[in-house]
């Protein structure tokens, strides 16, 4: 979507395609792929006889962490037997949480491949991202480069995976040590926990945002991204941010939504816990005025 992260036109100059070859797809009020739209995009590409082979879904996007409907695009995509991968680097982690799950797992039974960063929001060290294929003899077919001094009896009979083939470079580094690590010193109940407290501790913060008259949400907050304008335009919501940032006592990011600048806080600290975020937002209060 034109909300997808700039990791994919990245990924297709990687690949040596050429940028006209990049369809973006316009997006809902909820900045979420509009599956008509891919529809519709796709019926043009065929119609001037070209090929639509890949579309890329995000879980959870960088500027408001929308969600796109991810079983409507399989359900696009696979008549033209399009790969579909879905990106929740950031998201992802919030399935960790059963009641959240449906939210960002839906669609996932019918996607080729899927990734997310732990190092994102699950208490991994940077970096860290994680890749599910649903068949992983496409990607090790596309990748694999098989010289006589790399051949051995372990890998031909199938006992060891050569990582080699997996992706671009041809060693990697052990990152699922440290996710491992992770996993075994929280469990499934302490990293649900975790990702728990950032998601009612955004819920509180959109509250507050919601019952002020000097402000107002610029996006759904679903998880724990709340997005926020100041009513008075880009200059009053611009002059927040900054000076929140030169409090040092919080840092905030922007980005923008509809040509509006718009202040993101992002809640998923390993250390960040209610009494931060209160502290934040009667910082934020004090500010409004000025």
């Amino acid at each position: 979507s034109t909300h997808a992260h700039s990791s994919v036109e990245k990924g297709i100059r990687v690949a040596g395609l050429q940028p006209e070859q990049l369809r973006l797809i316009d997006v809902d009020d909820t900045f979420a792929m509009r599956a008509d739209a891919l529809a519709a995009a796709i019926a043009d590409d065929l119609a001037a006889g070209r090929t639509p082979f890949l579309v890329v879904a995000t879980v959870g996007t960088t500027s408001s962490a929308a969600i796109d409907p991810v079983a409507r695009i399989v359900g696009v995509a696979r008549p033209h037997h399009m790969w579909v991968h879905v990106d929740a680097a950031y998201a992802g982690s919030a399935a960790v949480v059963p009641r959240l799950r449906p939210l960002v797992n839906d669609g996932l039974d019918g996607v080729d491949s899927w990734c997310f960063d732990p190092h994102k929001w699950l208490l991994t060290n940077f970096d860290c991202d994680v890749l599910y294929v649903a068949d992983r003899a496409a990607l090790i077919e596309s990748l694999s480069v098989l010289p006589e001094y790399l051949r051995n009896a372990a890998s031909e009979s199938g006992a060891v995976i050569d990582y080699r083939d997996w992706h671009v470079p041809l060693g990697r580094r052990f990152r699922s040590l440290k996710l491992w690590f992770v996993l075994r010193r929280y469990g499934v109940s302490g990293l649900a926990e975790h990702v728990t407290r950032h998601v009612e501790s955004a819920r509180w913060l959109a509250n507050q945002i919601d019952a002020d008259d000097r402000f107002q949400r610029a996006a759904p907050t679903d998880l724990s991204l709340v997005c926020f304008v100041h009513r008075d335009g880009d200059e009053a919501s611009a002059a927040v941010l900054e000076a929140v940032n030169a409090s040092g006592k919080a840092f905030l990011t922007h980005t923008r939504l509809r040509e509006r600048y718009v202040i993101r806080v992002a809640i998923g600290g390993t250390y960040t816990e209610q009494r931060h975020v209160e502290d934040l937002w009667s910082l934020i209060d004090s500010l409004g005025s000025g």
